[in-house]
């Protein structure tokens, strides 16, 4: 081959290289941006599947906060409480000791009390069984200072010999009445 004709070639199959070469780097860019944009559609919506996710985090994060405030106070009233009503209980608590001391003592005074009068009452009986004189009669009874048999003496009789000295009683107490209011 004639050096010309080679140079020619060699140009030639230079120039086609070169447009194959910018036909192959057009079409590798095309498919590089093709690839990129399916690519970049892929990270996009990654990218707003995490911004959803993100938003719904955190109004999820706000309920959970909201929530906790709420249980807080909450909390914090029923410590309060809490504290409020063992303090009273410890007062109640106290109170009932008083108490229960007081009627602890009551109960023992009573007791004392109750026998003293049993005691008295006994000594009574004594007393007046000893003062009793074996001559008297427990079935006669005294009537107006005058000693009568009981079983002979009945209610009506004593009902009407009340009445008799009732009117004549009440007619003394009248004219008494008049006297006074006269002077």
């Amino acid at each position: 081959m004639e050096p010309k004709a080679l140079v020619k070639a060699m140009v030639e199959f230079s120039s086609k290289t070169l447009l194959l070469s910018r036909r192959v780097g057009s079409l590798y860019e095309k498919e590089l941006k093709e690839g990129n944009q399916t690519k970049v559609e892929e990270v996009q919506d990654k990218v707003d599947k995490h911004a959803e996710e993100k938003e719904a985090w955190k109004k999820e994060k706000e309920e959970w906060e909201a929530e906790r405030k709420r249980l807080a106070t909450w909390k914090v009233r029923c410590l309060d409480s809490e504290e409020k009503l063992k303090g009273r209980i410890v007062h109640l608590e106290a109170d009932y000791d008083d108490i229960k001391e007081k009627h602890d003592g009551l109960e023992g005074e009573l007791e004392d009390l109750k026998s003293c009068i049993i005691q008295e009452h006994i000594n009574g009986f004594q007393k007046s069984v000893r003062q009793a004189d074996v001559r008297f009669d427990v079935n006669k009874d005294v009537v107006d200072g005058v000693l009568i048999d009981e079983a002979k003496s009945s209610p009506e009789e004593a009902g009407e010999k009340e009445a008799v000295d009732a009117d004549a009683g009440g007619n003394e107490v009248v004219a008494e009445d008049v006297e006074q209011k006269t002077t």
